[in-house]
């Protein structure tokens, strides 16, 4: 199915599963133990053998030596893969260094062998009897001292690196009130629950890989490409994902080794990474530098807006694009927006929740409110004047949907900000500072073009089939919820496939496009089934009306079970989106309002309140989705106080790459959260007229918690994430 003009009336429109509040279906199933992660496939094959990972000891340079004899004279070891002995390998379209080092060493921690025996215990003992010799070479681990260095990335490494409008220089130097401020966002980890992991069994020349990945027909091409296979003869299977927050888009070297060591001892290999190889072995988010220079008019309106972020990366490696909200979110006629990318030998950076707009408006949402302080006026009335209906680098493009200043607006009453004191520093209760901060949330939407493959049986129950994955999203969920209005049918009789390649590739988990994409694709192949029943019912396709498990046209009504009972009917297809969002800007819009305490002592910082007002399109789930949103605001917390991958400029790694060392926040960093959806639809978004909004939760955040630090404190903090230090020695003297 082609969606290239607006969508109209559909099924959907009924509401009467989508929409609603629904329990996850999957929810037995994890809360039970018997949803089966990577590691956890014990009984679908026999006689698997474990692998352990050694990871460089360098962060640049080569091995000039690896004595494996002691650790293939361990007990239980089966073999010892190494470059030396894996074969050729090729690198696959999604990872910029190779999986498998060696004799170059790319990275720290870049996997150099894996030890496969009988047991895990035995595995890992053996991979500590490896001697490895290194010539090691100077590295660039300092984003700071690299940044003029950096450069314009390429067209492959960014699309749109640059943009300009009008002449910002200009304007700048004449507007008559400016800001000219620079502000820092560190490295982060995506520190999700389940670690990567992946078993691999081979028959034949076909391998089967049971791993934990966000885009299945991604992962199954980078194997194949990897290993020198073809794509068919290759199978991922992940249909439970314990959080990846983007580190799982691609495979990474759990998938690679275990292939490479089932092949080798003939038997099913199953390898994780220890959480101390998540930090430095897999993806993270990188560190930004932004400068942001903002001018207004006297009265607070923007006539001059400026966005440059520094970022670095392994060579071939991306940028961090810090700036791609400010491209959209407010009006100013004239613009500049740069990005520029060290090459740095730290591990790779990657997609992480919201990349781009996550780091960018934790940045820019600062320089907002210092530019509403500026000009004398409230942060949320500065925000809403400078509201825009159209592109603003493009203002011929209107937005298809843009209630930002409904999104504040209620935001506000619901949150009691006329109870804000204005100024700094003077609100107490008891030994807490108390103040208030708000922050704009932007999104972009973005659609993949995916599929489905639906069945209906005699006994009435409709099976869905696809390759996207559930990373702790709802995606059974919603799959299921719009396969029985498609329908006509009760939750119960749909049953949902999900995270296998053998089944049709969909959009995955990713970009918050998984939602309305994959849905999307199971309305198109849904029509397709509607079709093919009402055809074999009888009945005209045109007219035919599914509900409570009947088929009504022309007078006469059928039960849908009816038209499978001599056979299963099938359907299979895609949604392929057109231009729309060339006509029509597609976005997401929010607020997020935030109180905190600071204690006036200890300068410690507690959360008090959280409310993020969200526009995004029909919610499809807002139980799910409301459970997207606080999950998200919970990360950006964590990114505003205490989440920061600290790194060793002198040996190039991350230190605190466990969960020991890497602080995220718990229950009791957590306040009561609340969430309110807009009623929103958007026709030029899909046939679901929806969107995503799990990334647009974390989307300002950490901002609002900065501005809502200074509300109460009077402290401008531009370096994240805020910190005791950063504030004791400057907090308002106690009464």
């Amino acid at each position: 199915m082609k969606f290239d003009t607006p969508a109209t009336i559909n099924p959907i429109d009924q509401l009467k599963v989508v929409g609603k509040p629904t329990d996850r279906i999957d929810g037995p199933f994890k809360t039970t133990g018997s949803a089966p992660y990577a590691y956890e496939w014990h009984d679908s094959m026999r006689n698997q053998a474990y692998g352990y990972v050694v990871g460089a000891g360098i962060a640049k340079g080569r091995i000039t030596r690896m004595d494996l004899a002691a650790a293939k004279a361990a007990p239980g070891v089966l073999t010892i893969i190494t470059a030396d002995n894996a074969g050729k390998l090729e690198k696959g379209d999604y990872n910029v260094a190779k999986l498998l080092g060696g004799p170059e060493v790319d990275h720290y921690h870049q996997a150099i062998a894996l030890v496969v025996a009988e047991t895990f215990e035995q595995a890992r003992a053996a991979a500590y009897l490896i001697q490895v010799d290194y010539a090691a070479s100077a590295g660039k681990f300092d984003l700071e001292a690299e940044k003029a260095s950096a450069t314009k990335p390429s067209p492959k490494q960014s699309e749109k690196p640059d943009t300009a409008v009008g002449n910002f220089a200009s304007a700048f130097d004449a507007a008559p009130v400016k800001l000219d401020a620079t502000y820092h966002t560190p490295d982060h980890s995506h520190a999700m629950m389940e670690p990567h992991a992946s078993i691999a069994v081979w028959q034949g020349s076909k391998l089967t890989v049971y791993t934990s990945n966000q885009m299945i027909a991604w992962g199954a091409g980078d194997v194949a490409k990897t290993l020198g296979l073809k794509k068919e003869d290759v199978r991922l299977i992940s249909p439970y994902i314990g959080g990846g927050f983007g580190g799982k888009l691609f495979v990474r070297a759990d998938a690679i080794l275990a292939a490479l060591g089932a092949r080798a001892v003939k038997r099913p290999v199953k390898v994780a990474l220890t959480r101390p190889l998540m930090g430095n072995n897999t993806t993270h988010r990188p560190a930004t530098i932004q400068r942001i220079r903002i001018g207004t008019t006297p009265d607070g309106k923007i006539t001059a807006i400026g966005h440059e972020t520094w970022s670095g990366n392994l060579e071939g490696g991306s940028p961090e694009e810090a700036v791609q909200q400010t491209r959209l979110l407010y009006a100013g006629a004239d613009r500049m927006t740069q990005t520029r990318l060290a090459l740095l030998d730290l591990p790779e950076g990657n997609a992480m929740r919201a990349p781009g707009e996550a780091p960018g408006l934790m940045a820019l949402e600062i320089a907002i409110d210092e530019m509403a302080e500026k000009v004398g006026m409230d942060p949320v009335a500065f925000r809403v004047l400078n509201d825009t209906q159209v592109d603003p680098e493009d203002p011929k493009r209107p937005f298809s949907q843009r209630q930002f200043k409904e999104c504040m607006r209620i935001g506000a009453e619901q949150f009691g900000w006329s109870k804000r004191s204005a100024k700094p520093a003077t609100l107490r209760d008891g030994r807490w500072l108390v103040g208030m901060g708000v922050a704009s949330a932007f999104r972009n939407n973005l659609t993949m073009t995916s599929g489905a493959r639906v069945r209906l049986d005699k006994r009435g129950i409709v099976t869905v089939e696809t390759d996207m994955t559930d990373i702790g999203t709802g995606s059974y969920t919603i799959i299921a919820q719009t396969a029985a209005e498609m329908m006509g049918l009760p939750l119960d009789k749909v049953m949902v496939r999900l995270g296998d390649s053998s089944f049709p590739v969909s959009a995955g988990s990713g970009g918050q496009w998984g939602a309305n994409s994959s849905t999307a694709g199971v309305y198109a192949a849904c029509v397709k089934l509607r079709e093919a029943v009402a055809r074999k019912l009888g009945l005209d396709p045109a007219t035919a009306e599914f509900t409570d498990g009947q088929v009504r046209a022309g007078g006469r009504s059928q039960s849908l079970a009816a038209a499978a009972r001599s056979a299963d009917i099938v359907a299979e297809d895609k949604i392929e989106f057109g231009d729309l969002s060339k006509k029509m800007q597609q976005s997401t819009f929010g607020a997020h309002y935030v109180e905190v305490g600071v204690d006036m002592a200890t300068a410690e910082v507690r959360i008090r309140r959280m409310l993020a007002v969200c526009a995004a399109g029909r919610i499809i789930n807002p139980k799910s989705a409301r459970s997207q949103v606080i999950g998200a605001m919970t990360m950006g917390a964590g990114a505003a106080l205490m989440e920061e991958l600290a790194v060793d400029t002198r040996r190039g790694f991350f230190v605190n790459h466990d969960l020991a060392g890497y602080e995220v926040p718990v229950h009791a960093d957590i306040p009561h959260q609340d969430v309110i959806f807009l009623d929103e639809t958007d026709p030029m978004s899909s046939p679901m007229k929806a969107k995503g909004v799990g990334e647009l939760g974390i989307c300002g955040v950490g901002a609002a918690v900065a501005n809502a630090i200074y509300n109460a404190t009077g402290i401008r903090v531009r370096e994240y994430p805020i910190t005791l230090d950063k504030l004791l020695d400057r907090m308002p003297a106690m009464a």
